[in-house]
């Protein structure tokens, strides 16, 4: 009999639950033992929902990141951290976020730096290593979450981080090299096996996605000996790769002496019947990850049975059906969506309805299609049905996209002449201030949002209270005394979703929420059909907010790529197609928002990396059509308007010359948490333009020194010409408060005029 489980289910629950326990945690609101009540409530349920599976996950939740959380359970805490002392959890809050309890506590210390999860939009906690780093395993909170399942009748498949994925992911933080650690890693997964034994588990997930990228021949060989260490262990391993194919590591994978491989066969789908045949050969079980855990489309189940049912009987019990990855990244439940278009959400599957769809598989290959006959019948109408409607498609759209021409990617100048004309429009002077968009989302301004949308105030009401506070926002900026000023984004909920709900070929759900780190929550909105932009979207707040002030106001877009990157984009077409429907849209923007009168333009792509392909060998391809999709969206404007771009945790030394490549006048980045390391790339390259590199930390509570932002932009200074540095923090001020952000912007305006001094 085929078995079914899954990698992983999203931890934040149906209405963000796990966000607001946290936030109520970390205000001082409620203690520790009733945010680990939300916990134990929170993961009860979700097996709950997942009874129907042959084995559940334990060990997919976590109170902030699942790296984070091995990081702790191999012992690997910071020396900076573990000196603090005290509670454990107060502890991995420190790391994570700098700060334990944001308003009652005080001690604050350096968070841990944060990047993307491979290439997805969530954010995990970077292990930082030194050639003394020594792990001693700390497995409580996971042994007793098996307890916790075993006693709710549920048969545990622990998930934990396989040694080589944990290492690759990390830092090492003197120079030392971190293969070296596997002698003293290996001892510390050796005992957790055991452990995890001893209360009668009998499968452990063993997550290895490194395996899907390009692996030297050393740790292709460390490999090798970590699973040559664990082969004894008295439990079996499930080995598991996910967010694309194996390929030349599938070898690799298949000889390593464990139990069980899985392989994402959304995204892998050329090698399950190779990897039939190993199983087979190796006599394995083989896990195929038949629906995808990273879109929300429907599967095409009579498309899936036609290749699956050959393996099913070629490998009979050894065959495992799961998700292609956890569903970590889609959201909880589609029956929150009453809202949506009855034809569209006939489309859709999320967290719950992809089980089901697993469910339907696996029954189908149990038993025969004709088990689950009205399920396959009810898919294949579905299926059919977005195929053909009429909803999808627009000529128009198709017709711009074809006339694009190659003269639309370039500015009419260099940068060199452009900086120039710029240098003598706006008179900015050395180490400029700015922000990256976003201010304060306040209770009030949610508030608002929530009434119109609720009909409890008219549009007319509506737009004047934004309008008071974007006023507000400009006047505090004066105030704190930045160069160039933002609007604040009063009137946005999302710098995505924004943007969708005024395009046309978007939707978007009411509660499709997917965790981004932390509490921080993220509602992706729905690319289904053709892209276009009905009329224009930002020029009326900038126009607005320009009148308020003589300082300059930037327009503040998101761009095309980012758009892209942070949705559920159809599958229907190529990706690089609907970028490039949006680039048509944000040019039209950019454009306008010029001829309005805005000097400065800020097109951020804060996903553009996030997008990379995990393979060398297709990385060109991407880099090739999302630069393009940037410069088609930017280069429609003057050499006299300047272009910002924004980009945020996530290692650039891979794409500098893509960056490069976007020709945008000024960008900023996220550097704070590294201590500028993510600076280290200019020692070879040459960066030509502007750059603002972040000093302020925006995802902790901690309030940064002016000494800590001017050692910061010294350090900036010695990579890049005074003359081409700006001053900003490293993302948008959305998340904190007014109480953290003024201080924070006093001191980052005060280290500004500083460094002017010193530079005279």
């Amino acid at each position: 009999m085929v078995r079914i489980h899954n990698l992983g289910f999203p931890r934040i629950g149906k209405n963000r639950e796990l966000k607001f326990a946290l936030e109520s945690y970390w205000k001082g609101k409620t203690d520790q033992d009733r945010l680990e009540a939300a916990g134990r409530e929170l993961r009860n349920r979700h097996w709950q929902l997942q009874k129907a599976l042959d084995m559940v996950p334990v060990g997919d939740f976590s109170f902030y990141d699942h790296v984070e959380d091995m990081s702790f359970l191999l012992g690997n805490i910071p020396e900076r951290v573990s000196a603090l002392g005290g509670d454990e959890l107060d502890l991995y809050f420190r790391l994570a976020r700098g700060r334990a309890v944001s308003d009652k506590e005080k001690s604050s210390v350096a968070a841990g730096e944060m990047t993307k999860w491979f290439d997805t939009n969530y954010h995990y906690i970077v292990p930082e290593f030194t050639a003394g780093t020594w792990f001693q395993l700390n497995a409580e909170r996971l042994i007793s979450q098996v307890a916790e399942a075993r006693a709710q009748g549920y048969n545990p498949k622990p998930i934990i981080i396989g040694p080589i994925t944990y290492l690759l992911l990390g830092k090492n933080k003197d120079g030392s090299k971190t293969q070296d650690l596997l002698k003293s890693i290996l001892p510390a997964y050796g005992m957790l096996l055991e452990a995890l034994a001893a209360e009668g588990v009998k499968w452990v997930q063993i997550d290895e996605p490194m395996l899907v990228t390009d692996l030297n021949k050393d740790w292709a060989s460390a490999y090798k000996t970590s699973y040559n260490f664990l082969k004894n262990s008295l439990i079996n391993i499930l080995l598991t790769t996910y967010f694309g194919p194996l390929e030349e590591n599938l070898d690799l994978a298949f000889s390593l002496p464990v139990q069980g491989i899985h392989l994402d066969a959304v995204r892998g789908r050329e090698e399950a019947e190779r990897a039939a045949s190993e199983a087979s050969r190796h006599d394995k079980i083989l896990s195929l990850g038949v629906i995808d855990g990273r879109n929300i489309w429907k599967a095409d189940l009579e498309a899936i049975l036609d290749w699956l049912e050959p393996i099913g009987k070629q490998l009979g019990d050894r065959l495992w059906l799961a998700p292609s990855c956890s569903m970590l990244h889609v959201p909880v439940d589609l029956e929150n969506e009453t809202a949506l278009a009855p034809e569209l959400k006939s489309w859709l599957a999320f967290a719950i309805q992809k089980l089901e769809e697993l469910q339907i598989l696996s029954m189908a290959l149990n038993g025969g299609r004709g088990d689950v006959s009205q399920g396959l019948s009810d898919n294949a109408t579905a299926v059919k049905a977005r195929r053909e409607s009429a909803r999808v498609h627009n000529p128009d759209v198709e017709k711009a996209v074809e006339a694009i021409t190659p003269d639309m990617t370039d500015r009419i100048s260099g940068y060199p002449e452009r900086a120039a004309i710029q240098g003598e429009r706006f008179r900015l002077p050395l180490f400029p201030t700015t922000t990256i968009g976003s201010f304060p989302q306040t209770d009030k301004i949610r508030g608002l949002r929530r009434s119109f949308k609720n009909n409890e105030i008219n549009e007319e009401e509506y737009l004047l209270r934004i309008k008071r506070q974007i006023a507000i926002c400009i006047d505090e900026q004066e105030k704190i005394g930045l160069d160039v000023l933002v609007h604040g984004e009063a009137e946005r909920n999302d710098m995505v979703e924004y943007f969708g709900e005024l395009l046309d070929g978007f939707a978007f759900t009411k509660a499709g929420w997917v965790q981004s780190y932390g509490s921080r929550c993220v509602k992706p909105p729905i690319i289904f059909g053709d892209v276009s932009r009905p009329r224009p979207m930002t020029v009326d707040w900038i126009r607005f907010a320009q009148s308020l002030t003589d300082r300059i106001v930037k327009g503040m877009l998101t761009g095309p790529v980012t758009i892209l990157n942070w949705s559920f984009v159809r599958d229907d077409q190529p990706r690089s197609r609907t970028c490039m429907q949006i680039a048509l849209a944000i040019r039209a923007e950019a454009r306008d928002l010029e001829k309005a009168g805005t000097p400065i333009i800020q097109i951020d792509e804060p996903a553009l990396r996030e997008g990379l392909p995990l393979r060398d060998s297709k990385r060109r391809d991407y880099l090739d059509w999302a630069v393009r999709s940037f410069r088609i969206a930017a280069n429609g404007v003057d050499d006299r308007t300047q272009v910002h771009t924004h980009m945020c945790y996530g290692e650039f030394k891979d794409i500098i010359q893509a960056i490069a490549d976007l020709d945008a006048d000024v960008i900023t980045i996220e550097t704070s948490r590294s201590d500028m390391e993510l600076l280290d790339v200019f020692d070879d390259f040459k960066y030509p333009n502007g750059i603002g590199p972040g000093v302020y930390d925006i995802h902790s509570p901690n309030i940064p020194s002016v000494e800590q932002i001017i050692n910061l932009m010294r350090k900036a200074g010695q990579k890049i010409p005074h003359a081409r540095l700006w001053v900003n923090p490293d993302c948008g001020l959305k998340t904190r408060t007014w109480e953290e952000v003024t201080p924070s912007l006093k001191n980052m305006v005060k280290a500004a005029s500083i460094l002017r001094e010193k530079a005279a």
